[in-house]
């Protein structure tokens, strides 16, 4: 029974068929792969740009207390703006090697 079930060739793919169908495979989880690569890339740079473009201004009220027409407490105010940074309008750190990235260079 062991056999015959080995000289049976019924339903056996040649093996240049079986080397064609996986180098199509492998080449299309390659370049699937890479899309995926690209997209990742293009998403964390989205996410670099706005937290990029977040404003962390502030700015914190002073007070001033009077007793009987005389000061008698003050605190003064303060206040922090932020500057807009290199990377923040992101046109110098693009990192994303896609289609623009000769636009990006100036070729």
């Amino acid at each position: 029974m062991l056999k015959t079930l080995l000289n049976d060739e019924s339903g056996v793919i040649i093996s240049a068929e079986l080397t064609l169908v996986l180098t199509i495979a492998v080449l299309a989880v390659i370049i699937g792969l890479s899309e995926v690569s690209v997209a990742v890339n293009t998403e964390l740079n989205d996410i670099s740009n706005a937290i990029g473009a977040l404003n962390q201004s502030y700015c914190v009220t002073g007070f001033r207390s009077y007793s009987c027409g005389k000061l008698k407490s003050s605190v003064a105010g303060s206040s922090f703006y932020d500057a807009v940074d290199d990377c923040d309008t992101n046109t110098t750190c693009d990192i994303v090697a896609g289609a623009t990235h000769n636009a990006v260079e100036g070729y």
